[in-house]
C-alpha cells in the first residue's frame, strides 16, 4: 500500500533565480517531506543540539492546544540501517542511544507491520518522577514506495502486562519516526540519510524553547526528542554503519500486496510520486550510460519550488486542462448534458464545507501530474479539472468484501438513466473492519472513451496494464495529525500496492480495490476509522502515463468526503 503519509514540510520560497542556473551539488539534499497535496504546516526551527535541529509548527500557535514539534538530523548510514536500528528491541543496543525506552519486551506482534511493546524507566534519568514508570505502546511501520520508512507509536493497553505494584503507568505521547535516503555523490561508499521524529506536546515546551533551564528536560517528550540525537550519536561511533546496506530483508519492506509483472514494472521507482506543489526531494540514480553533463542537468531540474503561492501563481498557466485534456474521450462526439439529479447514493452530495457526512467534488488544482516534457525534464504541472464527473457516492455495511457492485439490480449502473451514460467508472473501495465497507464511487464521461487513449488502453487493457497504470492521491485535509502521517499525502500505484479486480462490461469499469489485502493497508485504514468523523480527505484518481505520445497526465476524478459517520452505511443487499 501507499502510505497515505501524509507528508509535511516548511513551505520554503525559492526563486527561479541565478541560484537555480548554478550547479548543484551531486550530494544536495532538500529536507521537506516529500508529497502529492498541499499541507500548511509551517516549521520553524527554535533550537539546534549537536547536529539535531528542533522544530515547532507555528501555523497552529494560537489555536490553545498542544503544540507539533519534531526533530531532524542526516544520519551517515542507510535508511534500511537506521531503521532496524530503531525497531530492535535488544538492551544493549538500546542501552546505548535510548534514555527512555533502552528497557523493552515485545507483548505481541501482528502480520509483520505492528506490534505492542512493553517497557520500563527508572526514575533516576528523569527526576521529576518520585517512583518508577512503565509504560505499553504500539508500533506500526510500514515502507512506502519511494523507500521511506514510516513508525507511527501509539499509547496502548495490554492484557499481558496490567498495571504492577511498584510502578505506575506513563502515557507515551503519539509520536511518528520518518527515515529516507539520501542522495550521494556516485563516487561515494557512504550512505546517508534523513531521520524525523515527530510529537504533539501538551505542556512545558514553551518554556524550554526559551530557556535552557527548564523542568521540560525531565520529561517524556524531551527524553523523546532526544532519540534522534541518540541515534545520530551512536550511529557515528560505529563506522561500520556508514557503508551498511543491510542485507536482512524484514517482512515490513516485502508488500504483501499484487506483485506486476517486471513488463510493466517502474525503471524509476522514485517516479510513482509526485508533489502536489513540487517535484520530488530525491532524484533517481543516472545510469550507467548516462554522462556527466546530463547528470548534471537533470539534478539542476530537481531543485524544488516549496512556496504554495508561489507555485500557484507560477504553474497556473501550465496547468493540466487546455483544450488537450479532453483527448481521452472522442472529441468528434458531441457530449451530453449529465443531470446530476437523476443519480442518487447512499451518501448525501454535501452543501458546503460545513456540512458533514457527504460528498464534494473538488477541482484537481490541489494535485501534481505529469507534464508535456516529463520525460525530458521531468516537469510537472498542476491537475486541472476532472475528465470525468462524480455524480453519485455509495457507503454500504457488507458482511463481506463485495465484487461486481455494477452488475446489482439496483445499482446506478443498470438504471436507465445509467445506461445511457457514455462510459461511467466505477471504484468499489472495499474497506475491511467489522463489519466492513465499500465506498463506491461512480464517474461519468460525457462523451464515449477515445479507443486510441491512454484511457481507452486502460479501459480495455489486461488487468496486468491496469495495474501498473492506476495511480491515487490522498489528502487529508482535516483531521488529527498522527492520521495525516499515516496516510500521507503520497501517490500510489494501487495494482502495486493492493489486489485490484476489473469487470469490463457494456458502457463501464467497475474497480473493486481490495484494501484488506495488504496487512500495513488494514493497519492505517484501522487507524483512519478511529477518527473518521473528524477527518476531511481529497482522494485524486488518474492513469499514469510513461510515453510521451500520452502526456501530459490528467487527473480522471476527485471525491472530497466530509467526516463520515460509519454508522450511517447501508447494509448491501446482495
Amino acid at each position: 500500500m501507499c502510505a497515505i503519509e501524509i507528508f509535511i514540510g516548511p513551505e520554503t520560497l525559492l526563486q527561479q533565480s541565478s541560484s537555480v542556473a548554478a550547479k548543484v551539488r551531486p550530494d544536495r539534499y532538500s529536507e521537506g517531506e516529500v508529497g502529492d497535496a498541499i499541507d500548511f504546516h509551517q516549521w520553524k526551527c527554535v533550537r539546534t543540539v549537536n547536529g539535531v535541529r528542533i522544530f515547532e509548527d507555528v501555523s497552529d500557535a494560537k489555536s490553545g492546544k498542544g503544540v507539533l514539534v519534531k526533530a531532524v538530523s542526516v544520519i551517515e548510514a542507510s535508511a534500511d540501517a537506521v531503521f532496524e536500528v530503531i525497531l530492535n528491541l535488544d538492551q544493549h543496543q538500546r542501552y546505548e542511544w535510548d534514555m527512555l525506552t533502552g528497557d523493552l519486551e515485545l507483548l505481541d506482534s501482528y502480520d509483520g507491520h505492528y506490534d505492542v511493546v512493553y517497557g520500563t524507566c527508572d526514575s533516576k534519568y528523569l527526576s521529576r518522577w518520585k517512583s518508577n514508570r512503565d509504560f505499553v505502546f504500539s508500533r506500526q511501520w510500514f515502507q512506502g514506495q519511494d523507500g521511506t520508512y514510516t513508525i507511527l507509536q501509539l499509547p496502548a493497553v495490554h492484557k499481558k502486562r496490567p498495571s504492577r505494584s511498584g510502578y505506575q503507568r506513563e502515557k507515551i505521547n503519539p509520536s511518528t519516526w520518518e527515515i529516507r535516503d539520501l542522495n550521494t555523490p556516485t563516487e561515494s561508499n557512504t550512505a546517508r540519510c534523513l531521520v524525523m521524529l515527530m510529537l504533539e506536546i501538551q505542556e512545558g515546551w514553551c518554556r524550554w524553547k526559551k530557556s535552557h533551564g527548564s523542568k521540560f528536560e525531565k520529561t517524556i517528550p524531551f527524553a523523546l526528542l532526544s532519540q534522534v540525537e541518540g541515534l545520530k550519536e551512536y550511529i557515528a561511533a560505529n563506522p561500520a554503519f556508514k557503508f551498511e546496506h543491510s542485507a536482512t530483508v524484514l517482512q515490513s519492506r516485502v508488500s504483501d500486496g499484487a506483485i506486476s509483472s517486471s513488463e510493466y514494472e517502474d525503471s524509476e521507482v522514485q517516479d510513482e510520486f509526485y508533489d502536489a506543489m513540487a517535484d520530488d526531494d530525491s532524484s533517481s540514480s543516472s545510469s550507467s550510460e548516462e554522462s556527466d553533463d546530463d547528470h548534471e542537468k537533470t539534478k539542476k531540474v530537481k531543485v524544488k519550488l516549496r512556496n504554495v503561492s508561489w507555485a500557484i501563481s507560477s504553474l497556473s498557466m501550465m496547468r493540466a486542462s487546455d483544450p488537450d485534456a479532453s483527448k481521452d474521450l472522442d472529441r468528434f462526439v458531441t457530449p451530453i448534458n449529465i443531470d446530476p439529479s437523476q443519480f442518487h447514493g447512499s451518501l448525501n452530495k454535501g452543501k458546503d464545507e460545513n456540512d458533514s457526512n457527504c460528498w464534494t467534488s473538488p477541482s484537481g488544482t490541489g494535485f501534481m501530474v505529469r507534464g508535456k516534457t516529463y520525460l525530458k525534464d521531468s516537469f510537472k504541472v498542476m491537475g486541472g479539472d476532472p475528465i470525468l464527473k462524480l455524480i453519485s457516492v455509495d457507503w454500504f455495511k457488507v458482511d463481506k468484501a463485495i465484487d461486481g457492485i455494477s452488475l446489482h439490480p439496483r445499482c446506478l449502473v443498470q438504471t436507465e438513466a445509467g445506461k445511457k451514460l457514455p462510459f461511467i467508472l466505477v471504484v468499489n473501495l472495499q474497506i475491511p473492519s467489522k463489519p466492513n465497507y465499500s465506498l463506491v464511487l461512480y464517474y461519468a464521461a460525457d462523451r464515449p472513451i477515445n479507443k486510441s487513449s491512454l484511457l481507452g488502453k486502460f479501459v480495455d487493457g489486461t488487468d496486468l496494464f491496469r495495474d501498473s497504470r492506476f495511480k491515487l492521491i490522498p489528502s487529508i485535509i482535516e483531521g488529527y495529525w498522527m492520521v495525516k502521517r499515516a496516510v500521507g499525502t503520497k501517490a500510489c500505484l494501487l495494482g502495486k500496492a493492493v489486489t485490484c479486480k476489473y469487470l469490463r462490461q457494456d458502457n463501464f469499469l467497475e474497480i473493486a480495490v481490495d484494501i484488506g489485502s495488504s496487512s500495513v493497508a488494514r493497519g492505517v485504514i484501522g487507524l483512519v476509522l478511529g477518527y473518521v468523523t473528524s477527518i476531511v480527505v481529497d482522494l485524486a484518481i488518474l492513469i499514469e502515463a510513461k510515453e510521451e505520445a500520452d502526456l501530459p497526465e490528467y487527473i480522471l476524478g476527485t471525491v472530497r468526503l466530509n467526516r463520515l459517520r460509519i454508522d450511517t452505511a447501508v447494509p448491501f443487499e446482495a
